[in-house]
């Protein structure tokens, strides 16, 4: 019998398969893709970590109290708000898991009180730690009800004191009676409030609130595979949708004509206008909106100068490849409409959740477009998550 790997597993319910030995793992999220993609194609072999432990670059932390008042920290307690103290988890990042103890351990010497979700009592919230794979580089966001960290300049020295390697710090404050981790107001206190990674060769900034794979390693696999399924010439126009900081398509860019990203969070595209401009990358635009009505107004538009243009067939409109990305519930219709009224030749659609793919693809397999390569990436080992990528072309006469 196999030694528990996790001894709050049964609590947590984050890693289901955490007893479960990798090979097994692999087999069976292959088998589940494998069925679910039956009536498209017959997926590629999935692709696994050759080492699957503490692959998490962003770890989160909630702090509270014991019954004997004393500072806890560590995890909800699955469909409930009771804290199960946590002091190492077998997918996060080691590191980070080290910096929480270390702050759990200063708070009570500065005399400040997890906050009290029952009462609106205490200061200390959360702990969000991102860690860049490639650099080494640290954040630490500290998660207060207010504003006033006491005695905030010794408590920076304190925590560098034990953690050196921490790169920058910031204060992030929530004062809302919410489930959200995060608040509005931000101040940094040490370094420059944001850290940067390497990903397939490019370099991309990381604020507190900016979407970045939580696996990189896995991430340039992805990524590698959505870009050899694009099969970018070098003159395509490339729409990124839901594109975050800009990861996929400035990586993108060097292999196209010109690159459009669309993203809703306004501190996700602020960083990948940096991003971009830190690679040296001109031939990329991004723009704050929702992907669905960006894509609604972009249908429109192609539509109208459609019919102004006379000579232009049917189908050569602005956009030849689409890159997507969607949350787990998928693309809404309106998205997909506009997918099929805009009718680029190639839709590369990275999924985190196979059952929402699986009834997108159904939407666009009706208006034309046809599933030609498939393969699971397993972005998440230990959980039953899987990532997927798939190519879909549309079909002549469509």
């Amino acid at each position: 019998m196999r030694e528990k790997i996790c001894p709050v597993s049964g609590k947590c319910g984050g890693c289901r398969w955490v007893d479960k030995p990798y090979e097994e793992q692999l087999q069976e999220k292959e088998k589940r893709f494998a069925k679910l993609m039956a009536p498209f194609c017959k997926p590629e072999p999935m692709i696994g970590m050759e080492q699957p432990a503490h692959y998490r670059n962003k770890v989160h932390a909630v702090f509270g109290e014991d019954r004997r008042h004393r500072v806890i920290s560590g995890i909800y307690e699955a469909a409930s708000h009771r804290i199960v103290p946590v002091d190492s988890c077998y997918i996060e990042n080691e590191k980070a898991d080290a910096i929480i103890v270390s702050i759990r351990k200063l708070l009570p010497s500065f005399k400040i009180r997890p906050y009290n979700e029952d009462t609106g009592y205490g200061l200390f919230r959360h702990v969000l730690i991102r860690t860049a794979h490639a650099t080494e580089q640290i954040m630490v966001v500290l998660v207060l009800a207010s504003p006033i960290l006491p005695s905030k300049n010794n408590f920076v020295k304190a925590l560098r004191k034990e953690h050196p390697e921490i790169t920058t710090i910031v204060v992030n404050v929530n004062g809302r009676g919410t489930s959200m981790v995060l608040g509005e107001r931000e101040q940094v206190i040490y370094g420059k409030g944001y850290i940067e990674d390497v990903l397939c060769g490019k370099t991309f900034r990381i604020s507190p609130k900016s979407f970045y794979q939580v696996n990189p390693v896995q991430t340039e696999k992805l990524y590698g595979k959505a870009l050899e399924y694009a099969q970018l010439a070098g003159g395509e126009t490339v729409l990124d949708a839901y594109c975050g900081t800009g990861t996929m398509g400035i990586i993108a860019a060097g292999r196209a004509g010109n690159v459009i990203g669309v993203e809703l969070n306004a501190d996700a595209v602020r960083d990948a206008r940096i991003n971009a401009k830190r690679n040296g990358v001109e031939n990329i635009q991004f723009y704050l909106n929702d992907a669905g009505k960006f894509l609604t107004d972009m249908a429109a538009q192609a539509q109208g100068e459609e019919g102004r243009n006379a000579g232009r067939q049917k189908g050569q409109m602005m956009v030849d490849v689409l890159l997507m990305d969607p949350p787990r519930a998928g693309s809404d219709e309106a998205f997909l409409s506009s997918v099929v009224r805009l009718g680029p030749s190639k839709v590369v659609y990275v999924s985190c959740n196979p059952e929402t793919l699986i009834r997108d693809l159904k939407y666009l397999k009706r208006y034309g477009y046809q599933v030609k390569r498939a393969v699971g990436v397993d972005m998440f080992p230990f959980t039953e998550a899987t990532e997927a990528v798939c190519l879909l072309e549309k079909r002549d006469g469509k």
